[in-house]
């Protein structure tokens, strides 16, 4: 009898053990979740106020004025437009390439010899 009681005890204490430590698990998966989901929050904080800013400096008359110099060419009354070739601008950037075009052997001569 004590042999039965005793089994009796070990499984239903194996039983115990085993939904603790499913408890435990799960508790952990829980607090890593959370974790994870209060940083996303922290970004997605960042990025809001970033776009509060950008939403303030779009909403200000400066701003406005100068997007529409800039990116659709508009004056005021008594006012000129340069324009300024993208040729002209990059002269020294297209030197540069010109002098680096070499043919692959002699790039690979300069290389080993």
């Amino acid at each position: 009898m004590k042999k039965i009681l005793f089994c009796i005890i070990v499984i239903i204490s194996l039983f115990i053990i085993n939904n603790l430590a499913r408890s435990i698990y799960n508790l952990w998966q829980k607090q890593y979740l959370i974790t994870k989901t209060e940083e996303k929050l922290q970004q997605e904080k960042k990025e809001n106020q970033k776009l509060k800013e950008q939403y303030r400096a779009v909403k200000e008359p400066d701003f406005v004025e100068e997007q529409a110099r800039n990116k659709l060419f508009f004056v005021k009354p008594g006012e000129q437009i340069v324009l300024v070739p993208k040729n002209l601008t990059a002269s020294e950037t297209a030197t540069e390439k010109t002098e680096k075009k070499e043919t692959v052997w002699k790039q690979w001569y300069t290389l080993f010899f």
